[in-house]
């Protein structure tokens, strides 16, 4: 089981979509290349990942590392609800299609997410893309990196001068 990692009392969430074999072997979501992209996003917003929290939809991989299926999401709800309850974060940046769609019940495509904030209880919620996406289609790094910009905006927190190309 991969449960979470971080501060439990972040401003912001980062919500992810399922473990994958290096973060089922380390029990820790986010560690194997797309983590490695994601430090470098936190990075380049100026967080220490042990500033922020990460998790995922689902505490445990998928057979054959595939997309989580809606079973299993509906089965994983009342676990990661109760952990986003009781981290009650002022903000939750979800990382792909799966965690928005899972924390927002929505089936909106993701590009139609981006962009703005949406609202799950009392947590401001940003939709991007995830990073193992990003690593696939490189040439979207721009867009996430102008929703991890709102993020900070809205938090009241500029990016680091200099910051942003952290994520190539």
């Amino acid at each position: 089981t991969v449960f979470g990692v971080g501060n439990p009392e972040a401003r912001v969430v980062f919500f992810g979509e399922a473990p994958g074999a290096d973060e089922d072997r380390q029990g820790e979501p986010f560690v194997g290349r797309a983590g490695q992209l994601l430090n470098k996003m936190l990075e380049a917003c100026g967080f220490r990942r042990e500033e922020v929290y990460i998790m995922n939809v689902l505490k445990c991989r998928p057979p054959g590392n595939r997309t989580p299926s809606a079973d299993e999401v509906a089965n994983c709800r009342s676990f990661f609800q109760r952990q986003l309850e009781i981290l009650s974060p002022p903000y939750i940046c979800c990382l792909g299609s799966v965690a928005a769609a899972a924390l927002l019940g929505t089936a909106m495509p993701l590009g139609r997410l981006r962009g703005r904030f949406h609202t799950w209880r009392s947590s401001k919620v940003l939709c991007t893309y995830h990073p193992a996406y990003l690593l696939r289609n490189p040439e979207a790094k721009r867009d996430a990196w102008e929703d991890l910009k709102l993020l900070l905006r809205d938090m009241g927190l500029q990016p680091p001068q200099g910051k942003g190309r952290g994520t190539s």
